[in-house]
């Protein structure tokens, strides 16, 4: 992937896979790319007790877990402004397209 700079007020995406390049350049400090990963996994671990055990008010959690674990790593790590603020659904699957990039090898840990 070529580092290019992106104007998060002025970039149009068309397509998700337009967008993707724009959201791995803003995921570029390994630690930020850790706490999604680390925050996605907790979303699935969560999800998976919820399901179990049928604690339904645990859902209220999911983005607070999510979310957290993100957010921590754009304002401390990436000194970023979140995608999800002007692209809510791209950087939402973003998330999870990187964090099975991150599970296969396609991406560093």
């Amino acid at each position: 992937m070529s580092e290019q700079n992106y104007d998060l007020n002025e970039q149009q995406f068309n397509s998700f896979s337009e967008f993707y390049p724009f959201y791995l350049a803003e995921h570029s400090d390994k630690t930020c790319r850790r706490l999604h990963f680390i925050g996605s996994a907790l979303v699935l671990a969560t999800t998976g007790y919820i399901l179990l055990t049928g604690s339904w008010a645990l859902v209220a959690l999911l983005p607070i877990i999510g979310y957290g674990f993100a957010w921590v790593g754009h304002f401390v790590f990436e000194k970023n402004r979140p995608a999800t603020f002007k692209y809510p659904l791209y950087s939402f699957m973003g998330d999870w397209v990187m964090f099975k990039d991150i599970l296969t090898g396609k991406i560093a840990w």
